[in-house]
C-alpha cells in the first residue's frame, strides 16, 4: 500500500501531465504485478463496489474519533471529501502494516459477505493500522470515490513508456469487460496480441477555433466547408475483417457501439474513416441532438431497446486509408471524391452516412448558412483547405471551426457548494433559477467561467448569506445575477424547469443588473421552441 499511496501522491499533488505520466510509468515497472493489475482496474473505472455506507462509515469515523456526529457533518462540507474528513478526523497513528493494495481491495470485496459487525471491526482495525495517505487512500477504496484525474490516455501512455509497447496496442489491450479476477498481468498487458495492428487508428487532425474575419483565410474557392456536428468525433477502423471505434482521445470505443459492425458487410478491409458519431434518425433523415448521444456514451454495454432507440450512425467526412494505402498525404479534395464515390453505393442499412459540404461562392453565404447551424444540430461550421493533407494533432492555416455564438440567459444564484481539490475552501458550484412568476425556479448548474478573485468574493458572500443547509449544498439569499452561456437547449422531463442546457458556464457576473430583471421561464421556453 506504499507504493500505490506514493503514487497517489505524485498524481495528486500535480496537475502537469508529464508528472504524472512518470510517476505511473516508474510504478508500472517496479510494483507487483498484482497491484499493477489492480491500479490499471481502479483507473479505468472497475472498482469494487462498496460493502459499507458513507452513512456507516461515519457514524464510526464519528466514534472513533471521539467527536460528536453534528461536528463530523459540519466539517465535511468545508472539507469537501469524504475519505479526507475521515482521514484527518481520526487519530493520527503511524502505518504498521506492510499489505499492499491487492490485499485491500480482495479484503474489501470479501466484505459484502460479513456481517455489520463484522464490518465494522475490519474498517477500525484499517483505520488503526494505516496512517496518513495510506489511510486516505483506503478510505477512497471503501467509498468508492476513487477519481483521480487520470485518464485512459494518461494512463496508456505511462503503460507503454514502462512497457515498450505502443500506446494504440495498450489500449486495445484494455477495451472490453476484463477483471483483476479472470485475467493476469502477462495476459493484459505482455502476451502477444496478433489483433492490435488491425486495430491501430491514425493520430487526429485537431482544427483550430477561427477568429477575426474569415474573409483572411484568402478565396472562398480555395476551401471546402461542412457543418460542424455536434456528436463525437472518431474513426471507423477496418481491417482484416473486423472494426473499431476509436474517439479523438485515442479511447477504443468498439463495444459501445455494437451497430457499426454492419459496415464489414458493405466496406472492404483496408479503410479508415474519420468523422462524427451521431444519433441519427431514419424517419427525418436527420441527427439527434447531443442529449440522446450521451445515453450512449457512458455505456459499456448497450441494451436492445437503446439500440433502437438511439441508433448511431458515423457522419464521415474524411477517408484516411483506402485499400490498405494510407491516403493522409493525398489532397483533401482528392480524398473527399473517394470518399463520395464509396458512400455513393453504400445502402441506407450501412451505419455509414457521408457528411454533406456546404455550397458558397462568397464568405457573406457561408456566413448566411452558418447561422441556420443549430437547425441542422451543428455547432457552427468546419473549413477545409481543398489542397490540405491530413496532420498530426493542432495545426494552424489548413482546418478551422468557425463556432456559433453561444446562448446567453440571465440567472440568479440560489444555491452554492463547495469546490474540489485546490478549490475545496471554495464555493465554486452554484445553482442558477429564473422567475416564474413571483417564484424563482431552478433549471441549470455551472462552476466554471468566474476567476478566483471572483470565486473568493463570491465565497465570502456566500458564508455570510446562507439560508438553509442540506449537507454539503448551501441555500442562499437571492440576490446575484449571472449571465450563462451554453451551447444547447433541450427538452427534459426530469428537470423541475423542463429543460436542460449543453455545457452551462458562467459567462459574466451582473453585478450591474437588478436581481429582478433576470430572466424567466417563458424566456427559456421561448428559446426551447427556437432551438430545441
Amino acid at each position: 500500500m506504499k507504493e500505490f499511496a506514493h503514487l497517489f501522491n505524485a498524481i495528486d499533488q500535480s496537475t502537469r501531465t508529464t508528472v504524472k505520466t512518470n510517476a505511473l510509468a516508474e510504478y508500472f515497472s517496479t510494483a507487483p504485478e498484482a497491484d499493477r493489475l489492480w491500479t490499471i482496474a481502479l483507473f479505468s473505472g472497475r472498482r469494487p463496489k462498496r460493502a459499507v455506507t458513507t452513512t456507516k462509515l461515519r457514524e464510526w469515523a464519528a466514534e472513533m474519533a471521539g467527536i460528536p456526529l453534528w461536528l463530523f457533518e459540519e466539517s465535511y462540507p468545508v472539507v469537501g471529501d469524504l475519505a479526507e474528513t475521515i482521514a484527518l478526523v481520526l487519530p493520527e497513528t503511524a502505518s504498521d502494516t506492510d499489505k499492499g493494495l491487492t490485499y485491500w481491495v480482495e479484503a474489501l470485496r470479501a466484505l459484502s459477505q460479513k456481517t455489520e459487525e463484522e464490518r465494522r471491526a475490519f474498517v477500525e482495525d484499517a483505520w488503526r493500522g494505516l496512517g496518513g495517505t495510506e489511510r486516505f487512500v483506503f478510505n477512497k477504496l471503501i467509498t468508492g470515490g476513487f477519481r483521480m484525474g487520470v485518464s485512459q490516455k494518461l494512463m496508456t501512455r505511462a503503460l507503454s513508456k514502462a512497457t515498450g509497447h505502443p500506446e494504440t496496442e495498450l489500449a486495445h489491450r484494455l477495451m472490453g469487460n476484463w477483471t483483476p479476477e479472470d485475467t493476469s498481468w502477462h495476459r493484459l498487458i505482455e502476451a502477444d496480441d496478433p489483433t492490435a495492428d488491425a486495430s491501430r487508428p491514425y493520430p487526429f487532425y485537431l482544427s483550430y477555433g477561427l477568429e477575426g474575419d474569415v474573409a483572411a483565410l484568402g478565396a472562398p474557392s480555395e476551401w471546402r466547408a461542412e457543418w460542424k456536428w455536434d456528436g463525437i468525433r472518431g474513426q471507423l477502423v477496418l481491417r482484416e475483417g473486423q472494426y473499431f471505434v476509436w474517439s479523438r482521445g485515442e479511447e477504443l470505443m468498439t463495444d459501445r457501439f455494437p451497430e457499426l459492425a454492419r459496415t464489414l458487410d458493405y466496406v472492404p478491409s483496408g479503410t479508415v474513416f474519420d468523422g462524427e458519431l451521431l444519433v441519427w434518425h431514419p424517419l427525418t433523415d436527420s441527427p439527434a441532438n447531443f442529449n440522446t448521444l450521451q445515453k450512449r456514451i457512458g455505456r459499456k454495454t448497450v441494451p436492445k431497446k437503446l439500440l433502437t432507440e438511439a441508433p448511431v450512425v458515423l457522419n464521415a467526412y474524411d477517408l484516411l486509408e483506402w485499400q490498405g494505402k494510407d491516403m493522409r498525404d493525398t489532397p483533401f479534395a482528392q480524398r473527399r471524391e473517394i470518399l463520395e464515390r464509396l458512400c455513393h453505393d453504400l445502402p441506407d442499412a450501412a451505419p455509414v452516412r457521408l457528411s454533406p459540404q456546404l455550397e458558397f461562392d462568397t464568405w457573406e453565404a457561408l456566413a448566411d448558412l452558418r447561422q441556420v447551424a443549430r437547425d441542422e444540430n451543428a455547432e457552427g461550421v468546419m473549413l477545409k483547405r481543398a489542397q490540405s493533407p491530413y496532420l498530426m494533432g493542432r495545426k494552424k492555416g489548413d482546418w478551422w471551426k468557425w463556432k456559433l455564438d453561444p446562448l446567453t440567459i440571465d440567472a440568479v444564484m440560489i444555491y452554492a457548494q463547495a469546490g474540489h481539490g485546490r478549490r475545496a475552501n471554495l464555493f465554486t458550484d452554484f445553482t442558477f433559477a429564473v422567475w416564474n412568476g413571483n417564484d424563482l425556479v431552478p433549471f441549470t448548474k455551472a462552476y466554471s467561467g468566474l476567476t478566483d478573485a471572483e470565486f473568493r468574493e463570491i465565497t465570502a458572500w456566500v458564508r455570510k448569506n446562507t439560508l438553509q443547509r442540506f449537507g454539503p449544498v448551501r441555500q442562499v439569499t437571492p440576490h446575484h445575477v449571472f449571465e450563462i452561456a451554453f451551447e444547447g437547449i433541450q427538452a427534459s422531463p426530469r428537470h423541475k424547469s423542463g429543460v436542460a442546457l449543453r455545457f452551462p458556464r458562467m459567462s459574466r457576473w451582473r453585478q450591474d443588473k437588478p436581481l429582478q430583471e433576470a430572466n424567466t421561464l417563458d424566456d427559456l421556453n421561448e428559446m426551447l421552441r427556437i432551438y430545441g
